[in-house]
């Protein structure tokens, strides 16, 4: 007993006066400063709406939002978990214990929507597609694999770094595609809480990546870039079948795919690469991009319940907030605000 206290040493208390990389202070601050709940949301609000969706749209939004389910649970269950083991500080660390808690506050989100909208029996029904569809256990087995087997950490950054800023979107042009429309516009806030979280996890996990890669020698940056260059071409095979077996019965295919290719262009961006796609956001459907930029119609704020309660006064997500970033220079985020993604 006494041999193994001893290798334990004297434990340090984190102490967020002294920190190394101001990047993780301004990434607490705004995390906690945009911290939300879903039961914050009046999602019965939109019943209305999902009564007037015909069967094939009311299952587009059912199982695309299963699908998202299982990534988040994926994200809170083993991503930040494997990130952890290549953190370089111990706020750094506290910064990914956020990030594990936001997204399981993400896939508890989607039930809050699926017990609103949908019966008991649908539930099941779009669980247990979730659980054994073949495209979509693809995207969480490769990434799981890479999380629990891959010895490089920056293996895993860039794996996170793809499902949480280029993955995930399939399934997010569904209520932004609502939300252009002015139609499930509660269930659609819930979403943009979760892509205004994801921009910031993305861009954070990216820089991490690129504080690591920075010192490597020429010969290994290359390796890393055929690496992830090869990971990408992979998921984004899989992600056409996914996006077909999704979309093909509404005719959304090709719209949702430039949707993603413009996301994986951010996603290498976040982690200091070339994009792959000459997709730009003039190439998205405009609906998609009007339902980005539209502010909340409901409320003041995301987080208000009612008419006086407010549990951070947080603003209605603007362009800038999709394209959150961090600045390499720390005085600039110092209050946790500043960047591009």
């Amino acid at each position: 007993m006494t041999d193994k206290l001893a290798q334990i040493g004297n434990y340090k208390a984190i102490n967020w006066d002294r920190v190394s990389d101001e990047i993780d202070k301004a990434t607490w601050e705004k995390l906690t400063e945009q911290f939300w709940l879903d039961t914050r949301i009046p999602v019965s609000n939109d019943t209305n709406d999902w009564r007037e969706l015909d069967d094939d749209h009311q299952w587009v939004v059912g199982h695309v939002f299963g699908g998202l389910t299982l990534l988040d649970t994926v994200q809170s269950q083993d991503g930040m978990r494997a990130l952890t083991t290549g953190a370089l500080t111990p706020h750094e660390k506290a910064v990914l214990n956020n990030i594990q808690f936001m997204e399981s506050v993400h896939a508890k989100s989607y039930s809050t929507i699926f017990s609103t909208l949908n019966t008991q029996t649908e539930i099941d029904e779009i669980f247990n597609w979730s659980d054994t569809e073949d495209f979509l256990q693809n995207k969480a087995r490769w990434i799981v694999d890479i999380y629990r087997n891959d010895p490089d950490p920056l293996h895993k950054k860039v794996a996170n770094v793809f499902l949480e800023t280029c993955l995930f979107y399939s399934g997010f042009y569904t209520p932004l595609y609502y939300l252009g429309n002015n139609k499930l516009v509660n269930v659609a806030e819930i979403i943009k809480l979760i892509l205004r979280d994801e921009s910031v996890h993305g861009t954070y996990i990216g820089y991490k990546y690129q504080v690591k890669y920075n010192q490597l020698s020429d010969a290994e940056k290359q390796k890393q870039d055929d690496w992830a260059y090869d990971l990408l071409y992979k998921l984004y095979a899989n992600e056409q079948k996914y996006a077909g077996l999704c979309y093909d019965q509404v005719g959304w295919t090709s719209e949702v795919m430039t949707f993603v290719e413009y996301n994986a262009n951010k996603a290498l961006m976040n982690l200091g690469k070339e994009g792959l796609f000459p997709t730009t956001a003039s190439d998205v459907n405009p609906i998609i991009m009007n339902g980005i930029n539209t502010t909340t119609s409901n409320h003041d704020f995301f987080s208000q319940v009612g008419n006086g309660y407010l549990l951070g006064q947080v603003e209605a997500m603007q362009d800038d907030d999709y394209e959150i970033g961090i600045n390499d220079d720390p005085e600039a985020n110092d209050d946790g605000k500043d960047g591009d993604k």
